[in-house]
């Protein structure tokens, strides 16, 4: 090797020295950064979010948000022209504060703007958190275990007295169904009989305008837009409330008691001992009607479909599970036997891990924050950010989840129980913490009664495709019909 090569070599090896030497540096210092001290979240510009426009438009939000998951991490911000950064978490181990945090730390109220013109005014979101502390507190109240023990027999009768109405044998969308059957339990269980025996038809009409109308994604931003869904919403709005406005003062006047949410409402006050309004009355209701209905009829419809699409053995384990239970108690249901039904309640858990009633949960920084991922690193959350935790990619962490995308009711049960093996915010289909559902308990209530009747009075079979979601809506639900055939027989 000549002298001129020899000088070569060594100062390629020099310089390939020299950089691995300032490589090396620069990789000590990154992991002291972790190890010391906490950095910002990764940045998404709307310039490298535009690529994801093709993947929102065919698959939806949640598909985009389990992409950028994926690349970035548990912990991502998006900013918005610099406008706005909105900061997403995702998995049990960086959502703790999100659900946990105290209102002057993780506000929820701006927000939740959009439920305003929905609930109307004076109510929840539109007034200061002592006044929506208390006004939850009578929906708490409303339907606890101890008061709805006392609806079940009433939500029996209307799932026995529609099912009546079904043919020897047919085919129906169980969708409509759902929705017009747990309308008619929301309508006696909330509303109360003069509702539901006078006025039903009406009621449900207007609850389908409000709630198919006030919920879409362009909503969440512009609640106020002008637009005709929007009218349409409003129109409904004023309507329905006008006409719960009448029943509550008529029950005033006359005197006349009823066992129903909306007389909880009407004998509720404050701590000052100050009865609510009309207007209260008639938000706090719509309020739980939503609750009861839009999110309930969605889950109702995608347990059927899960069921009878993916889950032959659960469908087969169901309904020998409602043998036994015949086999105790005969045909009879109250709330206690309902708590026995434990394979049809992980039918149900399972169907709204897959299919989430709300893709979002948002929130807002009030104060800054640290988060620690899976991984040791530590995240410096700013204050002012918006939050979001995206329920529908949480609830398919591989790492919590064996087989995420795959129907498995089994993963809730004894011996498995992924959801609590995963840490206390794995499962938040419901949300969790300060801000968890109220409406859980009524929710499983209403879709057992549903269901074990269904099992117990009738072979089904789903004839048309698995449905999609209807992506385009901030709480989506299954797209389109969906069509089952019925016969019925006799569960012996």
């Amino acid at each position: 090797m000549t002298t001129t090569n020899m000088d070569q070599t060594t100062s390629v090896a020099a310089c390939l020295t020299i950089s691995i030497f300032f490589l090396t540096i620069k990789m000590i210092k990154r992991r002291t950064l972790h190890q010391e001290g906490p950095s910002l979240p990764p940045a998404v510009s709307v310039v490298s979010l535009s690529a994801y426009l093709p993947t929102f438009l065919s698959k939806g939000l949640s598909a985009v948000i389990q992409d950028l998951h994926t690349k970035m991490g548990s912990v991502f911000t998006i900013s918005l022209f610099g406008l706005k950064k909105v900061t997403f978490l995702v998995g049990p181990e960086v959502t703790a504060h999100f659900f946990q945090g105290s209102e002057s730390e993780i506000r929820q109220s701006d927000i939740y703007k959009v439920t305003v013109p929905v609930f109307g005014r004076g109510v929840l979101y539109d007034v200061d958190l002592a006044t929506r502390s208390r006004q939850i507190s009578f929906c708490l109240d409303s339907i606890k275990p101890m008061n709805l023990r006392g609806h079940v027999d009433s939500m029996v009768k209307e799932v026995e007295d529609y099912f009546t109405k079904w043919e020897q044998h047919g085919v129906v969308d169980i969708k409509h169904e759902m929705g017009n059957l747990i309308l008619l339990i929301a309508n006696r269980c909330l509303l109360g009989k003069q509702f539901r025996e006078n006025m039903f038809e009406e009621v449900s009409t207007l609850a389908h305008d409000i709630f198919d109308n006030g919920f879409h994604l362009i909503s969440l931003f512009f609640p106020y837009l002008p637009i005709p869904p929007h009218h349409r919403r409003d129109k409904a709005r004023a309507k329905l409330g006008e006409m719960i406005h009448e029943v509550v003062r008529s029950r005033r006047s006359s005197g006349q008691a009823e066992n129903d949410v909306l007389q909880k409402f009407v004998d509720s006050k404050y701590i000052n001992g100050r009865s609510m309004t009309e207007n209260e009355i008639a938000g706090l209701l719509i309020c739980m009607m939503f609750a009861a209905q839009h999110t309930s009829s969605a889950t109702s419809t995608w347990t059927g479909a899960c069921l009878l699409s993916h889950g032959e053995s659960y469908l087969a384990a169901a309904i020998e599970e409602q043998k036994r239970i015949m086999e105790r108690h005969g045909e009879h249901i109250d709330y206690t036997i309902l708590q026995e039904m434990g394979t049809l309640h992980c039918c149900i858990k399972e169907a709204l891990r897959l299919h989430s009633p709300a893709i979002l949960l948002i929130r807002h920084a009030s104060k800054s924050f640290s988060v620690q991922t899976r991984e040791g690193y530590k995240i410096d959350i700013p204050q002012g950010h918006t939050l979001a935790t995206c329920t529908t990619v949480s609830s398919k962490l591989p790492y919590i989840y064996k087989d995420p995308d795959v129907y498995d009711p089994s993963r809730f049960g004894p011996g498995r129980e992924e959801d609590k093996v995963g840490g206390k915010f794995s499962y938040t289909p419901f949300s969790a913490g300060r801000h968890f559902c109220l409406g859980e308990d009524f929710a499983y209530t209403q879709i057992k009664v549903i269901w074990s009747h269904l099992l117990r009075n009738f072979e089904l079979e789903l004839i048309s495709p698995f449905p999609k979601e209807e992506w385009d809506k901030f709480i989506p639900g299954p797209k389109g019909k969906v069509m089952v055939s019925y016969k019925r027989r006799r569960l012996t």
